[in-house]
């Protein structure tokens, strides 16, 4: 079976993207109605925390905004002020770009 574009992108940036405890990977999923944004620490293998879209109602751009807010705010939360930011080998445009640069905005450093 093929790999696809998509899977060969996400693999050839989780070479470079790598994520610890002081400064944990923003990882991005979206599918085609929902985003889901998670802080990972790749050294011990645990995600720190998680924002989803599944109980938000909009477009998907205001569940970008939502997302982007949300996990801004548990960052901040957990004392976490720059991050990595891995897009999942997705493009950045869209709703990805839209949620990176409203957590960014929300206090966030790339």
């Amino acid at each position: 079976m093929p790999i696809t574009i998509n899977k060969r992108a996400k693999k050839k940036a989780r070479m470079r993207v790598f994520g610890t405890s002081e400064r944990p990977r923003l990882s991005v999923f979206r599918s085609l109605n929902n985003l889901t944004a998670q802080l990972i620490d790749d050294t011990t293998g645990r995600t720190l925390s998680s924002s989803s879209s599944l109980k938000e109602k909009g477009s998907r751009t205001s569940k970008a905004k939502f997302v982007g807010e949300q996990i801004a705010a548990m960052a901040s939360k957990a004392k976490i002020k720059t991050v990595v930011f891995d897009r999942n080998g997705f493009k950045y445009q869209g709703v990805v770009s839209i949620l990176a640069t409203e957590a960014r905005n929300n206090g966030l450093e790339f």
